[in-house]
């Protein structure tokens, strides 16, 4: 009951927004036309918007010749004015906090946070998940789980007048609305806080195994969930006690009220999952209605195997979100785009920047949005395809990064980045390199990274050890080698004409010789069958 008036708030607490998103799809160009001349006239008066004469700007048009396109390493001297402790800076509103995300050509790049950009994630937040109630009302009886982060936090020693990173997913939602999810929560969001992996993994498990009543799961990358359940069997007789005792042992562990304020002992519960087995997940899980995840570009494989493991559930595919903007929603059983959150723009194959109202169908093109967080003409260098239109706004699916980017499971290693850890670990061993780039590759089923390198002198045992720590600077690299999405890099050192290897290959798949340019990374698995034969020395970290 608790769940059913939690949800039910949540949902009508949100019919405004989508009334709006509603019809905002039948006029997407005046919506957006009005979120750029709100978001010029509130900033005006910032540095930025001095700088590049907000308050002259009349239209896109001039808004396009003014402010010139930008990716985020333009945008490193503005947000370290804002870790100073600069005011209107990028934006007229205080800066909440520094989200970390994967960088380019540094290891992260640091996101403003604020209140007006917050009101743009609910602004398409709310409009999904009243759309989703109202086309399977069965969601709102049970709980929910929405994927906790482990709080894997900023390096230590660092300094800002801004903190960085986020105390909790659900502070997304802002205010009241993060209260009432809380209650509708099958696991709280304090188990984010055990630093222990394993402890992480079987608190959450037990918060899961013992709620009869969920309903509805939502993570990002479809094996977040697949590994999180890994463990089950083996931890299996261990919960069940737990869930007869209305406890959590964790041994050795200092437990916080929050932690364990909601369990209660459920002698019938734990006998019911002791006729089941921990492989009934589809039994475990009666009311369960919907997974949410990513199912385009590398998530496909993982999604369909998370479709094999709870049969007859549906597992639908997410909007294409970033942590710098909410491109994509699903509604209506289509995923268009979130007109009511962000000034969008799109670039074509020439370059040439197109309005969410001049796109069609069957076109390819790279977003680039202007947000409340302060980004403006921000490309986020992710390529979508217009499949359909829903009114007058286009539907769009994910293809890929424009920027070189892999991205098995979330990590987004982009080739700058890789490039400056490979000159990090690499050049103070002074081994003569003469080919060397990054790779993802599998090892028992478990995808991860292989350097592939080409050297006069061997290599120490410490390389892949020092190339992991190097890597795992980036933070969507570090989460998911802690949740064990990834191996530990790997290093194969390659006997000779690892160059003509590569080169071959990028010929075969279509370059021009005259085309060819190496590369720090490659987003292709398969390096290690092409340089079959050509090993010397494998390590692991």
């Amino acid at each position: 009951m608790i769940a059913y008036l939690a949800n039910s708030l949540w949902a009508d607490g949100n019919l405004g927004p989508w009334y709006r998103f509603r019809r905002a799809v039948h006029d997407p160009g005046r919506v957006q036309r009005r979120i750029l001349a709100r978001s010029l006239r509130t900033n005006a008066e910032t540095l930025f918007g001095r700088r590049h004469g907000f308050a002259g700007i009349r239209s896109a048009g001039q808004f396009q010749r003014r402010v010139p396109l930008a990716v985020y390493d333009d945008y490193v001297p503005w947000v370290d004015r804002i870790r100073g402790g600069e005011p209107s800076v990028l934006t007229r509103e205080p800066v909440l906090r520094l989200m970390p995300s994967s960088g380019s050509t540094a290891a992260r790049k640091l996101i403003p946070l604020t209140r007006g950009f917050l009101a743009e994630l609910r602004r398409a937040i709310g409009p999904w998940i009243v759309d989703l109630y109202r086309r399977d009302p069965r969601l709102k009886r049970g709980t929910a789980y929405w994927s906790i982060s482990p709080a894997i936090g900023p390096p230590a020693g660092e300094s800002s007048a801004v903190p960085i990173g986020f105390d909790d997913d659900s502070a997304y939602l802002g205010g009241l609305f993060q209260r009432i999810v809380e209650r509708a929560l099958a696991v709280p969001g304090a188990v984010r806080h055990l630093a222990a992996l394993e402890d992480f993994r079987y608190a959450t498990l037990l918060y899961l195994v013992r709620d009869r009543r969920l309903s509805f799961v939502s993570v990002w990358h479809p094996s977040f969930l697949t590994l999180l359940l890994e463990p089950l069997g083996r931890y299996w007789d261990r919960l069940l006690d737990d869930v007869a005792g209305g406890t959590l042992s964790l041994p050795g562990r200092d437990l916080e009220p929050a932690l364990t304020r909601r369990l209660r002992p459920d002698r019938g519960r734990a006998e019911e999952l002791r006729s089941l087995g921990p492989g009934a997940l589809r039994a475990i899980w009666p009311h369960l209605g919907m997974i949410s995840c990513w199912t385009d570009g590398h998530a496909e494989a993982a999604a369909a195997a998370l479709r094999d493991r709870f049969p007859g559930v549906p597992v639908v595919g997410k909007g294409l979100v970033a942590t710098e903007a909410f491109v994509s929603l699903p509604f209506a059983g289509a995923r268009p785009l979130a007109v009511c959150s962000h000034f969008f723009e799109f670039l074509d194959a020439g370059g040439r920047p197109h309005l969410a109202d001049e796109l069609r169908s069957g076109g390819e093109y790279s977003v680039v949005v202007t947000t409340g967080a302060g980004l403006y003409r921000y490309q986020l260098q992710d390529r979508v395809r217009v499949e359909r239109f829903l009114g007058a706004t286009p539907c769009v699916r994910f293809l890929g990064k424009d920027d070189r980017i892999s991205d098995r499971c979330g990590e987004k290693l982009s080739d700058g980045h890789v490039a400056a850890v490979l000159r990090q670990v690499l050049e103070p061993l002074e081994l003569g390199v003469r080919f060397a780039m990054l790779a993802p590759d599998e090892e028992d089923g478990t995808a991860g990274y292989t350097l592939y390198l080409e050297s006069h002198r061997e290599p120490t045992d410490a390389l892949a050890a020092q190339l992991e720590r190097a890597l795992g600077e980036n933070p969507h690299y570090r989460y998911c080698a802690a949740l064990g999405q990834l191996a530990p890099a790997r290093v194969f050192r390659v006997r000779e004409a690892a160059d003509a290897v590569y080169l071959d290959h990028q010929c075969r798949s279509g370059q021009r010789l005259g085309d060819v340019k190496p590369v720090a990374l490659s987003s292709d698995g398969g390096w290690t069958r092409r340089f079959e034969g050509h090993y010397l020395r494998r390590r692991s970290a």
